[in-house]
């Protein structure tokens, strides 16, 4: 293993082993460019990329715009501290809170775990002593920080690293009921996802969301939502709470924001942001420049390129292309954040198996359950793109 791994991440020949911790599995390809929908591997091959670095890259690789962006700010000013304010966060903060429903305000971040660490510390202010429990849902996935790997509902997940930080509850996906039998004074957030990712692209029903809604305001609970892998145009809405038409108080997101460069951030409502005081929390990159230049041109082509339309379209089609095959038994998900359940009793192999035949067929997925297929691609993926993934996708699965 140590040998395949020092091979597969490019060590130098001299040394005998790889000089990264073994976090990850020896890779099957390695990458050195993109291009939209397309990805290069050092042997030059090409493949049509449906997976998107896990829903980050949401207007594909090297976006002419973006990449502009950070080429002009990199020669301009790369990082100052936070102690300082730079030219681009009022007008990111703006945008963002418009997009998010306004009367907001937002904590820049360098990933989605920062965000959700944000958004539990801002829930345990709010709250005081005493009050401090947060509610997340079995199944979810909300960072791998210990805060948030035990906000995570995924127990195996666990336990490498117990004792977990106390303070955190779990109850059944989708079932208000549950929810509702765990809210004790005790607690003072109800942190959700829109969408289940990592759990296996479970979408919540709207009247689940809306009843959590209500929940929370009855009993003076914070609605906390992790948008980190939905937000920003993936479901077809610009925000996954938003199918339900509902207001969340606190809403972190990342990934898609810097589309590749490292950027994340928490926003909540002006009251509840106003719990936090100077020297309550920080960060020293969070933000900086050449972040934040990224993520402001990410969201001008975004709302340019109306990539929630774009999202429902290309969702549609994927949908319906997917669940024409005999071997699919079910599609789930929303807009361009989807899951292909795979009759694996008939196909006779895992979707593991079928994601590294894909791979090979120059075609990136990922097996998000044992049974299931990942498809998160660009937002701004052509209808041939899409065509021709849902061709190599029939032969493999033939």
């Amino acid at each position: 293993m140590t040998n395949e791994h020092r091979v597969a991440m490019g060590a130098t020949a001299e040394l005998d082993h790889c000089p990264l911790m073994p976090t990850y599995a020896a890779p099957s390809v390695m990458f050195v460019a993109g291009d939209g929908s397309w990805l290069t591997d050092r042997d030059g091959t090409r493949y049509l990329d449906l997976l998107n670095g896990l829903a980050v890259t949401s207007l594909g690789h090297a976006h002419p715009v973006v990449a502009a962006a950070i080429a002009a700010q990199a020669t301009k000013l790369l990082h100052v501290s936070n102690l300082y304010g730079n030219e681009h966060h009022g007008q990111l903060a703006t945008t963002l809170d418009g997009l998010i429903g306004g009367g907001g305000q937002l904590f820049f971040t360098n990933s989605g775990a920062e965000a959700n660490e944000c958004a539990l510390k801002l829930a345990r202010k709010f709250g005081g002593r005493g009050r401090h429990v947060v509610i997340s849902a079995w199944g979810s996935f909300h960072g791998r920080t210990l805060a948030t790997l035990h906000a995570t509902g995924q127990p195996t997940k666990h336990e490498a690293f117990q004792p977990l930080p106390e303070g955190f509850r779990h109850v059944v996906w989708n079932d208000i009921d549950s929810l509702r039998t765990a809210l004790d004074p005790s607690v003072a957030a109800v942190l959700l996802e829109p969408v289940q990712g990592e759990g296996g692209v479970n979408p919540a029903d709207i009247e689940y969301l809306r009843a959590v809604r209500d929940l929370c305001t009855e009993r003076g609970v914070l609605l906390m939502m992790d948008e980190i892998q939905t937000g920003l145009g993936r479901t077809g809405e610009w925000f996954g709470f938003q199918h339900a038409g509902i207001q969340p108080d606190v809403v972190t997101v990342a990934k898609a924001l810097g589309n590749g460069m490292p950027i994340g951030g928490c926003w909540a409502k002006r009251e509840i942001a106003a719990c936090f005081e100077p020297g309550d929390h920080g960060t020293t990159y969070g933000g900086q420049p050449l972040a934040a230049a990224a993520a402001r041109a990410v969201l001008d082509v975004m709302m340019s390129e109306d990539v929630p339309r774009r999202a429902r379209h290309a969702g549609k089609r994927f949908t319906d292309g997917l669940s024409a095959l005999p071997a699919v038994l079910s599609v789930r998900g929303l807009g361009m954040l989807l899951a292909a359940e795979l009759d694996v009793d008939a196909l006779g192999r895992d979707s593991r198996a079928v994601a590294a035949e894909l791979m090979a067929r120059g075609v990136i997925v990922n097996a998000v359950t044992p049974t299931a297929l990942r498809v998160a691609p660009s937002l701004l993926i052509s209808d041939d793109e899409i065509d021709h993934g849902l061709s190599i996708l029939t032969e493999v699965l033939a």
